[in-house]
């Protein structure tokens, strides 16, 4: 679809089950609204609680799939179904504290071929690439750094950001070990070189984070990110 043919109306898949009691979950209408305002169109989204989604069936037609945060999934086969689903599908993928540690699962488990990687907030048994944070980053503020020749880097405009969380797990090393080589990039760290974000090369827009860039929309501010994959769904 050329530039002069850009959508008017997105689709929007929200994968996850939705709280109002989570902050997050508040925010992401918000942000979702803000950003469709800045790029004139129109955010048509689903929430999609994960024992509805069973197949690919359920994903399609829509522009954009996004990750939220909020776990462990009631079923969490769906978040892994629907990252698999945007990666292969060049669908412009977003995903936040579980949305990212969820794709980093799907990637280790089927690109990498690591059948046995998991998450240890779920299980305790085989390569556990997401692994209980050292310190909690639970409702903590913290710096980080960007890669600037990367997407993050490009919508924010700096290297160095600061940003919230609301999670207790992260990137273990041996997985941040695995990325060195990969198409699925590390482009985000913490100030002790701890993956905070990460993307996918050759992809229209697959990014996700372990901060919730989402909840700055209840602060009356906007979330850059929202607009860059929103705005990569319109083409």
């Amino acid at each position: 679809m050329s530039d002069t043919q850009l959508k008017s109306t997105l689709r929007i898949a929200l994968i996850g089950d939705y709280n109002p009691a989570v902050i997050a979950h508040q925010a992401i209408p918000l942000a979702l609204d803000n950003a469709a305002a800045l790029l004139g169109v129109n955010a048509d989204y689903d929430w999609l609680p994960s024992p509805e989604v069973t197949s690919n069936e359920d994903l399609v037609g829509y522009d954009a799939i996004w990750c939220v945060p909020s776990s462990p999934y009631q079923n969490e086969d769906a978040a892994y179904l629907a990252i698999r689903f945007a990666r292969e599908n060049n669908i412009p993928f977003l995903g936040t504290c579980a949305g990212f540690q969820y794709a980093v699962v799907e990637y280790a488990r089927n690109v990498l071929g690591w059948q046995d990687a998991g998450h240890a907030e779920t299980t305790s048994e085989g390569r556990l690439v997401i692994g209980r944070l050292s310190c909690s980053l639970v409702e903590v503020s913290d710096v980080i750094e960007l890669e600037a020749d990367s997407i993050v880097g490009r919508v924010y405009g700096k290297t160095e950001i600061e940003e919230g969380y609301h999670c207790n797990y992260g990137v273990a090393d041996l997985f941040a070990t695995a990325l060195a080589c990969e198409p699925l990039k590390a482009t985000g760290w913490d100030k002790q070189h701890e993956i905070r974000a990460v993307e996918l090369e050759d992809h229209p827009f697959f990014v996700a984070t372990l901060f919730q860039h989402e909840r700055n929309a209840l602060k009356g501010k906007p979330s850059p990110l929202v607009e860059a994959w929103m705005a990569a769904a319109e083409k």
